[in-house]
């Protein structure tokens, strides 16, 4: 018997009504497991989102789909005839070497499991780590993912949330706006205080309640600084600070009150007034050409 005779006698054993079983056997768990996992999948994302919050859904639903997978996998090489036992035993020795070869990963994993029993914020939230700050659009078991504000997408470790001073901006419903604003020396407070909190009262993203303050800050190098304090809901905290600086300017310029910049005053003594400075251009020009200048008191 040749070689083409040979190979043509074994596609032929090969091929047999218990290979076509045991080929539909195995399609029909795959056709039936997928779809049973993707919507055991979706139904623990739903409930778990409802039930708490919407990264424990996203969790879930991870857990679910992986543990699936493994089974779905073991029952097919079940189904093949494969045996476990040594896959078993070099998983073992696998995950002993992976282990120590990551170890960073192991502590992004148990930072994880902190960050989802403490909770300290939630997908969707607004949060401020370092000099980072972003819409949390996922909260996994290695990472935290955020969106920022100029549509950059940034991956940080739990490990370095854990370590890290984290501010959730968004985590209780209202926030308060401090506005620096600075005036003239000579303006009277009382009437720029007045000026301050009628801005606050009708500013449309203003709240009554906590009431508006205006606190006196400091005596500037060249100006008197006030702090208005006012609160908004958090979802409209850039509205409210856009508003609250445009009509601050605004109602100074009606009421001509002075928004003074940084300027230097030159003094005599302790109790005199300014020195007078004036600039005469003479007509005459010097020997190289120029227009000389002096000062006189």
């Amino acid at each position: 018997m040749d070689s083409t005779s040979v190979s043509n006698f074994a596609i032929e054993n090969l091929i047999t009504d218990e290979f076509w079983t045991l080929a539909l056997r195995v399609a029909m768990i795959l056709a039936i497991g997928f779809p049973v996992l993707f919507m055991l999948r979706g139904w623990a994302r739903s409930f778990f989102t409802k039930r708490y919050a919407s990264h424990y859904g996203m969790l879930a639903g991870k857990i679910v789909f992986y543990a699936g997978l493994t089974i779905l996998v073991v029952t097919v090489m079940g189904q093949l005839g494969v045996s476990l036992a040594p896959l078993l035993g070099a998983a073992g020795i696998l995950g002993v070497a992976l282990g120590f070869a990551s170890q960073t990963s192991v502590s992004n994993i148990i930072s994880g499991l902190f960050l989802i029993a403490e909770q300290p914020f939630k997908v969707d939230d607004i949060i401020n780590v370092g000099t980072t700050t972003g819409i949390v659009m996922s909260i996994d078991m290695l990472s935290i993912k955020l969106r920022t504000f100029d549509n950059q997408f940034v991956r940080i470790p739990n490990e370095t949330i854990i370590k890290t001073e984290v501010i959730n901006l968004t985590r209780f419903p209202i926030r308060r706006f401090d506005a620096l604003v600075s005036v003239a020396y000579k303006e009277n407070i009382d009437e720029v205080r007045e000026v301050l909190l009628k801005v606050a009262e009708k500013n449309e993203y203003s709240l009554s309640e906590p009431e508006p303050q205006v606190i006196f800050n400091a005596f500037g190098a060249s100006s008197i600084d006030l702090q208005l304090r006012v609160w908004g809901q958090s979802s409209e905290f850039l509205l409210l600070k856009n508003s609250i600086y445009e009509e601050v300017k605004e109602h100074f310029d009606e009421a001509e009150i002075e928004i003074p910049f940084p300027h230097v005053s030159l003094y005599k003594g302790e109790a005199s007034s300014a020195i007078p400075i004036e600039i005469i251009a003479k007509d005459q020009k010097s020997n190289n050409g120029d227009t000389p200048t002096e000062l006189k008191d």
